[in-house]
């Protein structure tokens, strides 16, 4: 799977209300949606690291902030910090535009690990700093870790854990149209005089086109909007940044 760049750009044009300074809707092409509905694929852990705890709204910053600073003698003997603060999603696209991706992995396969020692305790993991639950003073060392790398019989690979996603989520044959709270659904010259119809547009001169880039900050942006308000356009591309 190609990793993503973080100077990677998809573009949408907004329809603003100037008058009202309001983003009625946003005409969005595949890559767009893709990425958008990508979000619903992200662990909670991911989106505090991204939004970063001191920016988030609520506790769950507090949350996270915990697991940070518990010391890893209180976590149990065979888990780590590591698969809550950094957990891995379990669906991901090989062509979504990864704009919040932080952990593209290229491998086909789990790799499987169990205690280097002799501790005649014979379970596997899937992380190499799983500390081995077995006698845990046995070698004058009160941590082993499970990083001894071993392989099924006949070395057939082990699945991952994860869905792949091929092609994105949506088709590329139609422009999709996104409210102001990120309602989505296909785009329609019908659809679009309806809507002016339900904002009570009077003045046509008082609607303006701007096309807008959506990169890496402006998906963290969107992000956390999301969690906010139900203007996140308005608030993400017309509203100043403090």
């Amino acid at each position: 799977m190609a990793s993503s760049s973080s100077s990677t750009k998809v573009s949408m044009k907004l329809l603003i209300d100037t008058k009202n300074e309001k983003v009625l809707f946003a005409e969005a092409s595949k890559p767009v949606i893709d990425f958008l509905f990508n979000l619903l694929c992200l662990p909670i852990g991911t989106v505090v690291k991204l939004l970063s705890a001191n920016n988030m709204v609520g506790s769950l910053g507090n949350l996270y902030q915990s697991v940070q600073s518990l010391n890893q003698n209180y976590m149990q003997p065979f888990q780590t910090k590591d698969v809550l603060l950094n957990p891995k999603a379990q669906s991901s696209s090989t062509e979504i535009s990864g704009l919040l991706t932080q952990n593209d992995e290229d491998d086909e396969e789990t790799k499987l690990y169990m205690c280097p020692n002799k501790c005649n305790h014979y379970e596997v993991t899937y992380d190499s700093n799983t500390i081995c639950p077995g006698r845990p003073n046995l070698y004058g060392s009160s941590t082993h870790y499970m990083n001894r790398e071993v392989h099924p019989i006949g070395n057939r690979k082990v699945p991952k854990k994860k869905t792949f996603v091929y092609n994105g989520f949506v088709k590329d044959v139609v422009t999709f149209m996104v409210m102001d709270d990120l309602v989505i659904q296909p785009m329609s010259t019908i659809s679009s005089i309806t809507l002016l119809n339900k904002f009570n547009i009077k003045e046509i001169g008082t609607l303006q086109e701007k096309v807008v880039e959506l990169g890496m900050a402006e998906g963290i942006k969107l992000l956390k909007a999301s969690l906010e308000s139900k203007m996140v356009l308005t608030s993400v591309f017309l509203k100043k940044q403090n």
